[in-house]
């Protein structure tokens, strides 16, 4: 399955943008780290790495809203 790398816009509206696809996590990696790294300062925008079978399934799991786990003293 490949990496597909994505930029994050949340505002005005949620936008995905796919910037790239790799075969192997590493290259996915890199590449990722060095387009984080080439964002002004103050961006609004997020890169993210997302492993999946295709890139409708690499959409779809970005916009999934995850809770968050419970913590200590949460009853």
């Amino acid at each position: 399955m490949p990496y597909f790398v994505y930029k994050i816009t949340e505002f005005p509206i949620r936008r995905l943008e796919k910037l790239e696809q790799h075969d192997a996590y590493r290259e996915a990696s890199q590449r990722a780290k060095q387009i984080r790294g080439e964002l002004p300062a103050g961006a609004a925008s997020i890169i993210k790495v997302m492993f999946a079978e295709t890139e409708f399934d690499a959409e779809d799991m970005l916009n999934q809203v995850r809770v968050a786990p419970p913590e200590l003293g949460d009853d």
